[in-house]
């Protein structure tokens, strides 16, 4: 007697061949519907790889004409980085020597991952003191980041990847998914942030007929002795720092009333939600129009009728940072009160009864139990609230206070602005400042990058063995 095939597994058979079928018409028709795009993407790409072979020329004639001294001193920075890296790294490693070795040659080929770009130009007689110090860390960091890869190549061997459920074996299709996703981030990622390096070493000086001319680490030197970007640098910081404490100190304050258990309560949420749908723009033309100088903003005109005065919140050095600070605030706090409500609806019921019998009262309960139990989400908020403080908050002030009011020095020159932060600094350089030196604008998009990276890294770092993941 032929055994019957229930009906779940013969629809189970044709789900991976429906899927296929599904996304290659997909494909179709995205390819039918954007086909001049994608021709031009397709001659784009084979201009980039009938360049390759220019490239390499190129990259040999380089290394023909380098000075033997520039290239041997950085042979042996990075020789030096990889070397000693790894033997720390192998101290209880049973691979030890082998990853010696292989971090050793890492670090000397990873020497000219990022000096290549430079032209070893802090390695040339000409290069100044400051030049020659940030050349040598460039080519450690560059070293140390080839170093990590030979090591995992080196101390890890990885078994190759078994499907041992699913549809689809191997990960031919996986891949084959995933190009499109990763050839969007080489064109429109990877490529321009290294056109963004190229170009943060090259200035384009004033004259007739201005050309960009290769000005080494002129554009990173000059940076720390202009007065009105230390001025930025001191602001992003302060308004990063206050934007995050204040928006998440209030968002947990929020979110444990509107956790409460009391009628409409989610109601109350989805509202106190919204101000995060809203844009950074929306936001500041919300703001203006409360803070708005004269008797035409909300603000003013009940100051006006309650105090007979009115207040410059857009244009006073002391005040506009304020108005800033909380338009960012206000628009980050829906963000943060919803991963609190979810954080708190997570705290263990059973812990707090049972501190409660211990006797414990309710700020105990919160300090003792709740908070740790949110560590995740406190952790994870500030990293995201950092980040946001760094790079969202243009919009705001853009709309608000166009980067013033100007800070003037004791001589009457202006040494600053009130809300003029990096991220809108860097901007005005590159599109409205005349002659815009896009160089030094490369230069501050480069330092911000790291800066907010070196901060994100610390943070994981230091900060997540603090985290509790679990009761």
């Amino acid at each position: 007697m032929r055994r019957q095939v229930p009906l779940y597994r013969s629809l189970a058979q044709w789900i991976g061949p429906a899927v296929l079928l599904m996304s290659a018409l997909f494909l179709l028709g995205f390819a039918v519907g954007e086909r001049q795009g994608l021709g031009r993407l397709i001659r784009l790409l084979g201009d980039a790889l009938t360049a390759i072979p220019v490239s390499l020329r190129t990259l040999i004639t380089y290394y023909a004409d380098l000075s033997a001294g520039a290239l041997l001193t950085s042979i042996l920075i990075g020789l030096a980085t990889g070397a000693g890296l790894s033997l720390l790294n192998s101290r209880a490693s049973s691979d030890r020597w082998r990853i010696i070795a292989a971090g050793t040659i890492g670090g000397a080929i990873g020497s000219q991952l990022l000096t290549y770009p430079t032209r070893h130009c802090t390695y040339l007689a000409d290069a100044e003191t400051g030049e020659r110090w940030i050349g040598v860390a460039i080519t450690a960091v560059g070293a140390a980041i080839i170093t990590l890869t030979a090591w995992m190549l080196a101390g890890r061997r990885l078994p190759r990847a078994r499907a041992t459920s699913g549809y689809y074996k191997g990960i031919s299709l996986p891949l084959l998914f995933l190009f499109p996703t990763l050839l969007s981030l080489i064109v429109f990622l990877y490529y321009p942030a290294t056109q963004i390096v190229t170009l943060s070493l090259k200035a384009q000086p004033a004259g007739v007929l201005p050309v960009e001319r290769f000005v080494c680490l002129a554009n990173y030197i000059d940076l720390p002795t202009d007065p009105i970007y230390r001025s930025s640098f001191v602001t992003t910081l302060t308004f990063t720092m206050l934007i995050t404490a204040f928006s998440m100190a209030i968002a947990l304050g929020i979110a444990l009333l509107a956790s409460q258990k009391v009628r409409g309560a989610s109601l109350y949420r989805a509202l106190l939600i919204w101000p995060y749908a809203l844009s950074p723009v929306v936001t500041a033309v919300i703001f203006q129009g409360l803070f708005r100088e004269g008797r035409a903003g909300l603000i003013n005109t009940g100051l006006y009728e309650v105090l007979g005065t009115t207040l410059d919140w857009l244009t006073d050095p002391q005040l506009a940072p304020i108005t800033v600070i909380a338009a960012a605030v206000w628009n980050a706090l829906g963000f943060n009160i919803l991963f609190y409500i979810a954080g708190l609806q997570n705290v263990p019921k059973d812990l707090l009864e049972a501190a409660q019998i211990d006797g414990a009262n309710r700020f105990q309960r919160f300090v003792r139990i709740t908070l740790p139990m949110l560590s995740p989400f406190t952790f994870f908020l500030l990293v995201t609230n950092i980040t946001f403080s760094f790079y969202g908050i243009y919009g705001a002030i853009d709309t608000l206070t166009q980067g013033g009011p100007p800070l003037f020095s004791e001589t009457g020159t202006v040494e600053g602005y009130a809300t003029g932060v990096l991220i809108y600094r860097m901007y005005e350089d590159a599109f409205r400042t005349p002659g815009a030196p896009a160089g030094a604008a490369a230069a501050q998009a480069l330092i911000l990058f790291l800066l907010v990276a070196a901060i994100t890294v610390i943070q994981f770092r230091y900060l997540e063995r603090r985290v509790t993941y679990s009761a």
